[in-house]
């Protein structure tokens, strides 16, 4: 096998492979990702048994053939190319390695053979259909605070999606129960659904660890981290700690949360590491050294939420809170900085709640990755700084 990959598309599809695979596991092949060139079309799947992810990316393939390597490995070296390199990618089935050549950048790891990989055949399944992703995620989010982590039930142990009968016709249907509570919530059912088979889909696809996952998004090492919208400091302060080698910048408007987050700094001992700024983050703000994670937790209820929020919410101050009629008015400003603010090799890590779906509709060439939190919630994202600039050009705002 032997093709070339622009480092953009490799990033991608590499990304989305290893997000699946797990770090630990007595299957040595479950670390890898399976790589098969043909025609003018490179695929990429990777699986953990539960799930399977497969990504396809367009590349000049010399010989057609297939391998198995280490999907953390290949994303690491991926990443830390430069932006623009055109990546070579040779297998030798026969000496078991996988030569990865870019520039003056020469990388060899070992493989396996492509026939002790596990493939879910899709082919099998009796009725496959599309479904957009916020609908399954609305699906998933509303449900899975109900299944059973008993492990004995294992037939507890996931939402059980089928299609169902509602008074205005057939619905996809997902349930879950742990035998106390139970949750169920219905979907337009979308077209090809009709005679798919009840499946119980399991726990590791809906709530798979973010801390687990978000060292592989990292550079290596982090020494510098920005919290924008601090607050009282809580994210910047457990990433200082997460991360006794960086530095710690926090960003808050609010002179209260300030005073507050610089109590809380002193108290924790953190003075030397960690750093106080008053700033609107909706304005223009520049630094004298760039960051290799960002990370903000800014107000996101849009104006129609505001409108219905409980008296218990009211408490909270409102600036705390509103972001516009769709409550991206705090977020927009922030990623529209970014490029001036991140390393190359940087990530941002944002959290937009229920307004998900109209950051999504506004960005939609961004490559914003939404983990599954294990302990519920929704609107969590990560975004790479190499994604900024292939996906939109030189400024972000030609995503819009």
């Amino acid at each position: 096998m032997k093709f070339s990959i622009e480092r953009a598309a490799l990033l991608k599809a590499v990304s989305q492979a290893q997000s699946v695979v797990e770090r630990r596991n007595t299957i040595p092949t479950l670390a890898n990702v399976l790589i098969e060139a043909e025609g003018s079309e490179v695929s990429f799947r990777a699986t953990d048994l539960d799930i399977e992810v497969v990504d396809k990316a367009t590349a000049q393939v010399e010989r057609a053939g297939a391998t198995t390597v280490s999907a953390t490995m290949l994303h690491e070296i991926v990443r830390k190319l430069p932006d623009g390199a055109l990546i070579n990618l040779t297998a030798d089935s026969a000496a078991g390695r996988l030569t990865v050549e870019a520039g003056r950048s020469n990388f060899s790891l070992a493989t396996l053979p492509r026939e002790d990989f596990p493939v879910m055949a899709s082919s099998e399944y009796a009725s496959n259909f599309s479904a957009p992703a916020p609908v399954l995620r609305r699906l998933f989010d509303k449900s899975k605070f109900a299944i059973s982590t008993e492990e004995t039930r294992y037939y507890l142990n996931g939402v059980y999606m089928h299609i169902s009968d509602a008074d205005g016709g057939k619905v996809l249907r997902c349930v879950a129960t742990d035998g106390h509570r139970l949750a169920r919530i219905d979907a337009d059912m979308p077209d090809g659904a009709a005679d798919m088979p009840g499946v119980i889909v399991p726990r590791s696809p809906i709530g798979y660890l973010l801390a687990d996952h978000l060292l592989a998004w990292l550079p290596d090492p982090v020494t510098q981290i920005l919290d924008l919208c601090s607050g009282s400091g809580c994210l910047g302060i457990i990433a200082a700690q997460l991360f006794p080698q960086a530095q710690v910048t926090l960003v808050e408007l609010d002179d209260h949360a300030i005073a507050i987050a610089r109590e809380n700094i002193h108290r924790l001992g953190l003075d030397n590491r960690v750093t106080l700024r008053k700033g609107d983050v909706t304005k223009t703000l520049s630094f004298p050294q760039r960051f290799d994670l960002v990370l903000s937790n800014p107000p996101y209820v849009d104006a129609a939420d505001m409108n219905q929020l409980p008296p218990e919410y009211l408490a909270e101050p409102h600036a705390g809170l509103a972001a516009g009629q769709d409550g991206l008015s705090i977020i927009c400003p922030i990623i529209n900085q970014l490029t001036n603010w991140l390393t190359p090799q940087g990530l941002f890590i944002g959290e937009v709640g229920a307004s998900a779906p109209a950051l999504m509709a506004r960005y939609p060439r961004l490559p914003l990755f939404w983990p599954e939190l294990p302990l519920g919630g929704e609107g969590v994202f990560l975004l790479e700084a190499s994604g900024l600039t292939f996906h939109t050009g030189t400024t972000v705002e030609d995503a819009h």
